[in-house]
């Protein structure tokens, strides 16, 4: 090309970006202009003061675990995002798609400026609340936004230069906003650029994580593009049904979202899933990532790569499954442990008796059983016990202590997680407890101590009977029966506000409290059973009278946790050949306890001449009560009382001596 067609090309392509700069400017003023007419249909005054209100603690939890899927994705971009504009005077907000804040991420001073107009979470930035703004008129134009100095409606807003883009979901819905905002002084034209390659990201992020046994085709007409931002990502069903595309694929097709769904694997890129399949046969059982050549419908070939999981493979290769339609569960693989039934229960306390029969009815008829009583009264062997006995026995048993796991963790454990879904995931991702349940038992042990921000998830599985987990939009069904336990008055805590009044309704179907060990009458069996079962083979040990005796006064305040341990020293404790236990062969502190619940117990009784005094004035109450409602009458006050007139006359004299004093 010669220096003249140079010149001419970069005039031309100068006037072409001066164009389109002119143009965005004039659909920019147009979208301040009808934002400002919507702001005064809203009622609001340029000099009103803004909205400051922040939602209280508790409900930005749930709005952020009603949000967690955006979340979970966008936080690690918000990240990457702030580190590239630390240090201007700026901040990063992440909002829903009402224009509520649920994080925040930004420079301290900027921070402390922002704070005083509310633009931190919890505060709501929509256009009914704030006016025009960059949050609340991206929501409304349902398109990238920025929102610069005077354009703000409210005065107050007025030194802020805002950049917001609409985050969309893998079905073309709002979820969210992202945004950058700083003064407006020191603000950037590139601002909007960064914006718009995170909420890209973010998007493609919950794309790839709502199909992931899905077939993606991964294109783009220049093959170093793939696996970049600017790549389109289309999913399919394995028989070439169309699910989604991104918003780079829709803009390569040349088709929104809504026409795009009238189409297939065949009509877009001129390929049927056999000959997909064909074309990365050499590569079924691992996952295939192989750029191959193909052609759009219009005609324009692309460079793609085809993602396929096994399962995936597997139905294209036999056109019999819809994956899609079918949930690929884990299952726990270790064999299930032998559980003993309720009848293993019943040795002879009239308590457990009822208790038990109680449970009976109650099993195989989908109502949730919430186990109450002490630490160490065996509320899991109970659980087991009712697992062992319902029509669900084959399934697994998972029981998972929600004391025992980290606040950290315990929503992983539970739910389990995605590939990447946090720093120190798994890259293969983990299976939740909930779902390895599925077809069994849950048994969610000291559920009291589970923190309140998950209090609302775990209702919204019992609810819909789905688990999502964390990084993934994708629900999965879940089919579980549910028991749960706990040491702690759960009322107490709904009232104090740390466990969830609708939660505790939804697992309390039947509720059954394990009395503490010092209150049974069954001590003798239980401690033949526990000694049968800790010496298994050998010769049968036994206790003797004294030892059992200090066992039934004992306090046990571990109950049957303490009395297996105490049990097991013992047996340790023997000699060759000894098979009875004595009470030299129990530990110290058995005697410890004993002696400290005996001090416990002198120190709160009053002595015998208190009591004595006390069943004194108490009487001569009685006395003087039945005189007064018989107006005096000495015979009809001691028919009342039940003894003779002789007797009530020595009461009255000890009445009598007793005003004297």
């Amino acid at each position: 090309m010669n220096p003249v067609s140079i010149e001419r090309s970069s005039g031309s392509s100068r006037s072409a970006l001066l164009a389109s700069d002119h143009a965005g400017r004039m659909e920019g003023q147009d979208i301040i202009r009808q934002s400002h007419e919507r702001s005064r249909s809203f009622g609001l005054s340029d000099t009103m003061r803004p909205d400051y209100r922040v939602l209280a603690e508790p409900d930005l939890l749930l709005k952020r675990e009603q949000n967690r899927a955006l979340c979970s994705h966008a936080l690690p971009v918000i990240e990457t995002l702030y580190g590239q504009i630390a240090n201007t005077h700026s901040m990063v907000v992440l909002t829903d798609s009402e224009g509520l804040i649920l994080h925040s991420l930004g420079d301290d001073d900027f921070l402390a400026r922002a704070d005083r107009v509310a633009l931190r979470p919890g505060a709501l930035w929509s256009e009914q609340q704030q006016g025009t703004n960059a949050i609340g008129t991206a929501i409304a134009a349902r398109d990238a936004t920025m929102v610069f100095g005077d354009q703000h409606y409210l005065r107050a807003n007025r030194f802020l230069a805002c950049s917001s883009v609409p985050i969309l979901d893998p079905f073309g819905e709002l979820l969210g906003v992202l945004d950058v905002t700083g003064d407006c002084r020191g603000h950037s034209r590139h601002t909007m650029a960064l914006a718009k390659m995170s909420a890209q990201m973010i998007e493609n992020h919950l794309f790839t994580s709502a199909f992931p046994e899905a077939l993606r085709i991964h294109f783009h007409g220049r093959p170093e593009f793939i696996g970049t931002l600017m790549e389109g990502i289309v999913a399919f069903r394995s028989d070439g049904r169309f699910l989604s595309a991104n918003r780079s694929a829709q803009f390569q097709f040349g088709m929104p979202l809504a026409s795009l769904r009238a189409h297939t694997l065949s009509s877009l890129f001129n390929v049927s899933c056999g000959e997909l399949f064909d074309r990365v046969r050499s590569s079924v059982g691992t996952p295939v990532e192989r750029t191959i050549s193909l052609c759009l419908h219009s005609g324009v070939n692309v460079f793609a790569s085809a993602d396929l999981r096994r399962s995936t493979a597997v139905a294209l290769s036999t056109d019999t499954h819809d994956v899609t339609d079918v949930v690929v569960r884990k299952r726990i693989s270790e064999p299930q442990p032998k559980l003993s039934g309720l009848r293993y229960l019943m040795t002879g306390d009239a308590q457990v008796a009822a208790l038990v029969e109680r449970v009976r009815k109650v099993i195989g008829k989908n109502i949730p059983i919430l186990i109450g009583g002490e630490t160490g009264t065996g509320k899991d062997v109970l659980a087991s016990a009712v697992h062992r006995d319902s029509p669900r026995r084959d399934g697994p048993f998972v029981a998972v202590n929600c004391a025992s796991i980290p606040d950290t963790l315990i929503e992983a454990e539970l739910f389990g997680y995605e590939e990447g879904a946090f720093t120190g995931a798994s890259k293969r991702g983990a299976c939740g407890k909930i779902l390895q349940a599925d077809g069994g038992t849950l048994f969610l042990d000291e559920i009291g101590d589970m923190p309140f921000s998950l209090q609302s998830r775990l209702l919204r599985v019992l609810q819909e009977r789905t688990v999502t987990p964390l990084g993934s939009t994708r629900a999965v069904p879940v089919d579980f029966a549910l028991i749960c336990a706990t040491n702690r008055n759960l009322r107490e805590r709904v009232t104090a506000g740390e466990f969830r009044e609708d939660l505790y309704y939804r697992i309390n179907g039947l509720l059954v409290t394990l009395p503490p060990l010092r209150q049974r009458t069954d001590l003798a069996v239980t401690v033949e059973k526990i000694l049968r079962a800790e010496r298994a083979t050998g010769e049968s040990i036994r206790v003797s009278p004294e030892v059992l005796a200090a066992f039934t006064r004992h306090p046990w305040p571990g109950n049957f946790r303490q009395l297996a341990n105490v049990l097991r020293t013992a047996c340790a404790m023997l000699d060759d050949h000894e098979t009875c236990i004595d009470l030299d062969h129990l530990p110290q502190d058995f005697f410890d306890d004993e002696r400290h619940a005996e001090s416990v117990q002198a120190a709160s009784q009053p002595s015998a001449r208190d009591s004595s005094a006390r069943l004194d004035d108490l009487a001569l109450s009685a006395v003087a009560a039945a005189l007064d409602t018989h107006a005096g009458n000495v015979s009809a006050a001691a028919r009342m009382l039940g003894v003779s007139r002789n007797t009530l006359y020595r009461k009255m004299a000890a009445i009598e001596e007793t005003r004297r004093r």
